[in-house]
């Protein structure tokens, strides 16, 4: 067959066809190594968000991006499996559940993302943690999972490198909300780092990239589709960002709400996100018989104490405090600003907009507007009120902490307007919705 050039292959998903599986290689090809330019590629990015892509396209996709860098194998005595979300406000769910699925028997190498636009990441948390790397050197990586059960890092140069460009100029392309586009990010990286169990949170709401119930459904669908093409046991749950998971908002504060919550201290909503995504590892891996078992399993984890200490065996092997569990007031630095927030009204809380509350976050210095950019990490929101929570004119309905009081003002303004309160009772939307 003969091979076409890049705008040749551009111009047949523009006009709405269906790449071959030669021409996706090609594609990914040329990302990796630089032949197409970067206009290329973000054409070939805004085709596919036009025009779409089938399973079959996607797979595809999927697999080449994969094998567009190094992939890890495992030699272990239990499964390799993983959690990802597709972001939010308030998520801290990863730091909970990889030391819980480790306790219970699991192997958990999950490669974290940063922040993007107003949604918090993971990679950037753990790196509030002094002397914690979420670049460790591969062996080193693998000898951890190994030992300890668990470790949260970042994506590595290595790592499906096509991913990794053709992300960052998705982000500035405007093709992010793309579903094959997402699909084979999330699930190339989660493939090439050996995982054989996936559990994916797709989130939806104001606080979400995919903003409407359908579109979540139909990406939940499609990762589980794509995932079980490529052989690995997925199952996709859809969950609610209209306000955010946890009442905690920040890069360091959101490591000490893991702690809180790994101590005992549980919130509903984001403690039923943590056991549905957990039972479904459990389940799928082998590991328990069925929900119930699993969810037994994974209570024993937290009542036991032995998910805490998973969690600092984990901190201490990347580089981090060996007491840090024990004294994290030592570690994480507070801000210099901390400010109270009260209600101006009596009555019930209607809304709390994840996406306001996480460009909030963003304002004070804890997110990013450019790629790259250095974050605050002892900035954020805490003590976030729920929507359905009765409130008068002495109820704090958030806690500031800010660099300075000009950025504490910008942002208590942000949060109040994020907060609706009415003279009647809502009942709040499940976290859980399909």
């Amino acid at each position: 067959m003969m091979q076409l050039t890049a705008a040749e292959m551009i111009a047949i998903k523009r006009d709405g066809g269906v790449l071959s599986r030669q021409m996706i290689e090609d594609i990914v090809r040329g990302i990796t190594d630089m032949s197409l330019s970067d206009a290329q590629v973000g054409a070939f990015a805004m085709a596919v968000r036009i025009r779409g892509m089938g399973i079959d396209e996607t797979v595809q996709l999927t697999d080449a991006m994969r094998r567009s860098g190094t992939n890890i194998t495992w030699n272990l005595n239990g499964p390799v499996v993983d959690k990802h979300s597709t972001g939010g406000v308030g998520d801290t769910v990863s730091l909970m559940l990889a030391p819980m699925l480790a306790v219970c028997g699991a192997y958990v190498p999950m490669i974290s993302g940063r922040g993007l636009g107003h949604t918090g990441g993971t990679c950037d948390k753990m790196e509030a943690i002094p002397g914690y790397t979420t670049a460790p050197p591969r062996d080193k990586f693998q000898k951890i999972v190994r030992e300890v059960g668990c470790a949260i890092i970042g994506q590595t140069s290595d790592l499906a490198p096509a991913d990794k460009r053709l992300y960052s100029i998705r982000d500035v392309t405007g093709t992010v909300e793309s579903i094959p586009l997402i699909c084979s990010s999330i699930l190339s990286k989660k493939l090439a780092s050996g995982t054989t169990v996936l559990a994916m949170n797709v989130t939806t709401g104001g606080g979400a990239f995919m903003s409407k119930l359908e579109d979540a459904q139909s990406l939940a669908e499609t990762i589980t589709s794509v995932a079980r093409g490529a052989g690995v046991k997925c199952h996709s749950l859809v969950t609610d960002m209209e306000q955010p998971l946890g009442s905690a908002a920040g890069n360091a504060i959101e490591v000490q709400y893991a702690l809180n919550y790994l101590n005992g201290q549980r919130e509903s909503r984001m403690h039923q996100v943590v056991m549905a995504l957990g039972a479904m590892v459990l389940t799928d891996a082998g590991i328990a018989n069925d929900e119930s078992d699993a969810r037994q399993k994974l209570e024993a984890s937290l009542s036991s104490g032995k998910a805490l200490e998973k969690f600092a065996q984990m901190i201490a092997a990347l580089g981090g405090p060996t007491d840090f569990c024990e004294k994290p007031a030592n570690y994480l630095v507070s801000a210099p600003v901390i400010r109270t927030v009260v209600a101006q009204q009596t009555g019930w809380v209607h809304a709390v907009g994840a996406k306001e509350i996480g460009m909030s976050v963003v304002v004070l210095g804890g997110g990013r507007t450019n790629p790259g950019a250095p974050v605050d990490w002892r900035v954020g929101v805490d003590q976030l009120i729920s929507v359905g929570d009765k409130v008068d004119a002495s109820t704090v309905i958030a806690q500031i902490h800010a660099a300075s009081e000009d950025a504490a003002n910008i942002a208590e303004q942000r949060i109040r307007a994020a907060i609706v309160v009415s003279e009647a009772r809502l009942e709040p939307r499940s976290v859980l919705i399909s």
